[in-house]
């Protein structure tokens, strides 16, 4: 049961499932050590990977400039590489990095900067446009964001870009770029155990996408119930935003009980605890689509094998938010 999905107003066709180019940019950090990656990478595997994905039906990636500090956007690159008209490619901006150091540096707002990403990604990523283009800015001042928007306009005026988005958990901010005609999505964070109703009923009102990152729980989901080992994964010292991850990078115990009595209901029907995180996002809104990370083989034939399941029926939905308290 192979499933696609529109990406919003654009008319755009998907895959059901997206894959997100977060953890294959390898290690990155900010300005005061903190890891922003998710550990070391062999790129020689992220590019089997890709390569699986694209022959299991996988045609939505999404990646930032800033994901490696540039790497992520030149590994994806590489890996599409004569594929590239094959897929639906999305990259975001608003970050400054060091890509020799593989640092980020702070943020800028401008649309001057914004064109010089927007080159700077069209180079790393080996093409010509960029097919949604998303504002990696999640609090960023409405209007600076509406003079993003129509910066945006004209790039797709251009055809450096055919749409675009932001990455906000803010419904209200959404909807201040869901005002330019070819804003066909917003990035935001969505699974399980993190319900996002107000974004959603934005999406289905307006006929935007809702591109879901973190659905299985930075990997809570997948099962992983222990802290990350190695020092340069951010689960390891998780900052504010990271929910599900206590002091010292253990799994929060509360998390890992929810996740235990909603088992039984996601690995229904053959499927493994991930892929039954993925149909939980399907059923909840037909506007969905998650972008769960990938970094080997066997990832992204997990990810990718959830769409032959499709999604959980309107029962489980119900089922899961009575055991939720929801």
């Amino acid at each position: 049961m192979e499933i696609t999905r529109t990406l919003g107003r654009s008319g755009i066709e998907v895959s059901a499932v997206g894959f997100g180019c977060w953890a294959i940019g390898g290690e990155w950090q900010d300005a005061d050590g903190q890891p922003l990656g998710w550990g070391k990478v062999d790129d020689e595997e992220s590019v089997r990977a890709v390569h699986r994905a694209l022959d299991l039906g996988v045609t939505f990636f999404d990646t930032a400039d800033t994901y490696g500090a540039g790497h992520s956007e030149r590994v994806l690159g590489r890996a599409l590489g004569k594929r590239r008209d094959d897929v639906v490619l999305a990259t975001k901006w608003g970050n400054v990095f060091d890509e020799e150091t593989r640092t980020r540096t702070g943020v800028d707002d401008t649309p001057a900067h914004a064109r010089r990403a927007l080159t700077a990604s069209l180079g790393r990523l080996g093409t010509d446009h960029v097919d949604l283009y998303q504002l990696h800015l999640n609090d960023l001042d409405p209007e600076r964001a509406a003079e993003l928007r129509d910066l945006c306009e004209e790039f797709v005026g251009e055809g450096l870009i055919r749409a675009y988005a932001w990455s906000t958990d803010d419904p209200a901010r959404a909807a201040v770029f869901a005002q330019g005609e070819h804003c066909t999505a917003v990035q935001h964070a969505l699974n399980v155990l993190q319900d996002a109703p107000e974004m959603l009923s934005l999406c289905e009102e307006l006929d935007l996408a809702g591109i879901n990152r973190s659905p299985l729980a930075m990997g809570l989901l997948a099962g992983k119930r222990q802290g990350p080992k190695d020092a340069g994964d951010i689960r390891s010292r998780p900052p504010a935003w990271l929910q599900g991850f206590g002091d010292g990078a253990a799994a929060d115990p509360e998390w890992l009980a929810r996740i235990d009595a909603l088992k039984e209901i996601l690995t229904s029907n053959g499927r493994t605890l991930a892929q039954g995180a993925l149909a939980w996002i399907w059923a909840r809104s037909p506007k969905t689509i998650p972008i769960p990370g990938f970094r080997s083989v066997a990832q992204a034939e997990q990810n990718a094998g959830a769409m032959e399941k499709g999604p959980l029926t309107a029962e489980q939905l119900t089922e899961i938010d009575s055991l939720l308290q929801r």
